[in-house]
């Protein structure tokens, strides 16, 4: 366990945005001898193999062959999300107030706010630009060190701060960079090539032309508490499951056809060609199959593992959750359960989910939430609809879910991985 946990670690630090999990990701899998596969080559697979394939660069599917090509032996899917809210860099965000050069964000997703504040912050993403001698290129960069802040505005010049406090994303979250004098004219793009020249001296580039960019804290994850018994991050919702479901297609015996799927986009909806409600994994699946009745004769049988993180019950915060529902840090991962199809469990997932982890001896828990209260939901109820395929929403569970830092149970990861790895290698037990 604390292995594994090293190496979540180790994964989310290296990830600080979607194009950087899935380029560590990718990293992984070739170190585990999967092969990669390009969606405009034609595919020339084999039985018993290693592949996987990215799409924008901040999606991917990997996905081991069985015994024997164009069979329908159902499929074990699982899948989760690269993306996590955060502040995007805007397409033209210079300000210059007051002798400070500040960058405007746009608020990814459903963040929670305050936290961002007073924070040592970074930038990475992708970034666009045009060649020398007239191409046009990409690349991923990371600026590393502490780069920006959003500082506070002082307690003594907003008494009311404790007791009511809204944040005005267009007005209070633009980040400070540096000092200029007010004749100082700073282009951001100027900025981004200087900073890819830096890490490439020999880089082709004239001009950047566009970026995808975030912010994101330079804290490194940790093991905190008094005896380590909690994983302190930014990102765990959702690359904690993302290397879940990454070491336990790598770790898992081969022989039976096993898929993950690492989904782009599922904090904003999911409606994007890499999202959960794009063509991505049905495309690869009609691929490996090769035709649709096999795909189809397959997907009957199947079973997709939709993996996102859940609810912790906060003990400040007890009133919150369904008294005989409230998931507890380091006692196991969770089913989620929701009438209204917001997840995707039912009867026959939610049995086999808890027959593999009782098989496991792993303890697993069920979260349903308080019938007064709105529901999340995740790529499970998006991808079961898109596939007719039988579903099992499932997470770990965590606290400060959106937060800049959240936390979770150093045992709960680890178990997970357990069960996971274990359903990409035995029977499915549907027909």
């Amino acid at each position: 366990m604390n292995v594994f946990n090293q190496g979540l670690m180790s994964f989310i630090k290296s990830s600080p945005t979607a194009f950087h999990a899935v380029s560590t990701a990718s990293a992984a899998l070739v170190k585990a001898g999967f092969a990669r596969l390009e969606e405009c080559d034609r595919w020339d697979l084999k039985p018993l193999s290693r592949y996987y394939v990215v799409r924008n660069d901040s999606s991917l599917v990997a996905f081991v062959t069985g015994n024997k090509l164009d069979s329908c032996v159902p499929f074990r899917i699982a899948g989760a999300h690269t993306d996590s809210p955060c502040l995007k860099i805007k397409p033209e965000p210079e300000i210059n107030r007051h002798g400070y050069f500040q960058l405007g964000v746009e608020v990814y997703g459903g963040a929670l706010l305050n936290p961002w504040f007073d924070r040592d912050l970074s930038l990475a993403g992708r970034v666009s630009y045009l060649e020398v001698k007239g191409g046009l290129a990409s690349t991923l960069v990371d600026f590393e060190k502490p780069i920006a802040t959003i500082p506070s505005l002082a307690i003594h010049l907003d008494r009311d701060v404790n007791t009511n406090k809204s944040v005005n994303a267009q007005k209070e979250l633009p980040a400070i960079l540096m000092r200029v004098s007010s004749e100082e004219k700073i282009t951001f793009k100027d900025l981004l090539k200087q900073r890819l020249l830096e890490e490439n001296p020999n880089s082709d580039i004239d001009r950047v032309l566009d970026y995808e960019l975030s912010f994101y804290d330079c804290q490194a994850p940790a093991l905190v508490g008094l005896q380590e018994d909690f994983i302190s991050s930014a990102r765990l919702d959702n690359l904690l499951s993302c290397y879940v479901l990454l070491q336990s297609i790598i770790d898992a015996r081969p022989g039976q056809p096993s898929v993950i799927v690492l989904n782009d986009h599922e904090e904003v909806g999911s409606m994007s060609a890499e999202g959960a409600q794009g063509p991505f994994l049905i495309s690869v699946l009609e691929r490996i199959c090769s035709t649709q009745e096999n795909l189809r004769r397959a997907l009957s049988g199947s079973l997709l593992i939709s993996a996102d993180n859940a609810h912790g019950v906060h003990p400040n915060y007890a009133d919150k959750h369904d008294a005989n529902h409230g998931p507890i840090l380091n006692k196991g991962p969770v089913i989620k359960i929701n009438s209204n199809q917001r997840y995707a469990t039912n009867s026959e997932t939610g049995a086999f989910f808890r027959h593999v982890c009782e098989r496991e001896k792993v303890p697993y828990q069920t979260f349903v939430v308080r019938s007064d209260m709105a529901c999340g939901s995740t790529i499970g109820p998006i991808t079961a609809s898109s596939l007719g395929i039988k579903t099992v929403d499932v997470g770990v569970p965590q606290f400060a879910m959106h937060s800049i830092r959240e936390l979770a149970g150093a045992q709960d990861a680890f178990a997970l991985y357990r069960v996971v790895k274990e359903v990409f290698q035995t029977q499915v037990l549907f027909g």
